[in-house]
């Protein structure tokens, strides 16, 4: 069997979530917008659901708007906020592109970080005062980074937003976070706060946005006016209910999923670092999730390595999957401070609730048999 080790791009689907999604489609149709007994049913369905992603992510149920994923959940959040409340918008220099492309379109900043892919609550606050006479509007910084797996301060930056800017609103990409943080807290005090299905086991295509009190948000999509008028749109009754599936079973496994994982990580990580010359892991072990490992093997290509992983039956990817194919260098690893030359040949393992010991194994034949290979041949 292959081992899958690209949990970070996306999850394999739980059984959980394919069980109530099954037994939602086996019911027919309802719209939830309507009034006859088959679309107050999905109504049911969809209101039940609600609670149980408000319950995980520790906000009202009225907090929660649905959405079609990740990249939407964070459009709305950073694109609907600056819409809405005058200044420049901020984010970290590390951000996915769902956050950092919606910054550069409304001529926003971005915050450094440093060489373990940290922002310091210090950095945020020089940001802030580097606007001279603007006034921050929003500033947007990700749990967890989905390509090193850095865990920034969250509740630390908040609170340097809030001296700073008492105005300003804090969103938070949590897309990565939820299987290895208790979300629920460590985004308490955060104003508005994205989540996807398909990095928890749930169906892709599907996400939400906590908006919490203050935190005034212009929609997107013009329409019928469902999700309190932020997200127009027939609700996707299946994938929601599939998103609160999994996302009660994976805040239940947590507790034993991430020592498990953080073992076989570190085994994966130690053992390829001491039988493979010239890697390197990228950032402090300490300030990332358990899931995520990323090396550098000096002398490669990532695409030569990765290609050969895959005939070897490993599947990992040299970081964001936001492009099929992309060869442009990593923003993350140049915003850490990484040359070129130094990230050519990197690669991300992520592991995920599928990932076992055997997966391990195999991972560890194949990077040192591919790396050896590979620097014969260079």
């Amino acid at each position: 069997m292959p081992a899958y080790l690209d949990h970070a791009a996306t999850t394999p689907l739980r059984s959980e979530a394919l069980d109530a999604m099954v037994e939602v489609f086996s019911n027919g149709p309802g719209n939830p917008s309507g009034s006859h007994a088959a679309a107050r049913e999905a109504k049911r369905r969809l209101e039940e659901a609600r609670d149980d992603v408000a319950e995980c992510l520790g906000c009202e149920p009225r907090e929660v708007v649905f959405t079609a994923g990740g990249t939407e959940a964070d459009n709305l959040a950073v694109l609907g906020a600056s819409a809405r409340r005058p200044g420049t918008v901020l984010c970290g220099a590390t951000e996915h592109h769902a956050v950092l492309r919606c910054i550069e379109a409304v001529g926003g900043r971005t915050i450094p970080v440093d060489a373990d892919g940290l922002i310091a609550p210090a950095a945020v606050v020089e940001s802030m005062r580097g606007l001279g006479p603007a006034v921050a509007a929003l500033v947007s910084v990700m749990s967890v980074n989905n390509e090193v797996g850095t865990i920034q301060p969250l509740a630390e930056i908040v609170e340097a937003v809030r001296s700073t800017a008492p105005g300003a609103l804090v969103h938070t990409d949590a897309v990565q976070a939820v299987p290895w943080l208790a979300v629920a807290e460590c985004t308490r005090a955060a104003d508005l706060v994205s989540v996807s299905a398909h990095k928890i086991g749930g169906p892709p295509g599907v996400g939400a946005l906590v908006v919490r009190g203050r935190a005034g948000v212009a929609p997107l999509l013009l329409g019928g006016g469902q999700e309190r008028g932020l997200r127009s749109g027939t609700q996707n009754v299946a994938g929601i209910v599939g998103m609160a599936a999994a996302l009660r079973s994976a805040t239940a496994d947590r507790a034993a999923l991430v020592p498990r994982l953080g073992r076989l990580r570190d085994r994966l990580v130690e053992a390829v670092l001491a039988s493979v010359p010239e890697a390197h892991e990228t950032g402090r072990r300490e300030t990332k999730v358990a899931g995520i490992a990323h090396l550098r093997f000096d002398g490669i290509e990532s695409e030569e390595l990765l290609f050969l992983l895959d005939e070897a039956g490993v599947r990992a990817s040299a970081g964001s999957s936001c492009a099929s194919g992309a060869t442009e260098p990593s923003h993350v690893l140049d915003a850490m401070g990484l040359v070129p030359r130094h990230v050519q040949g990197s690669v991300r393992f992520s592991l995920g609730w599928t990932t076992t010991d055997d997966d391990i194994d195999l991972a560890l034949d194949a990077v040192t048999g591919v790396v050896r290979r590979l620097r014969r041949a260079a």
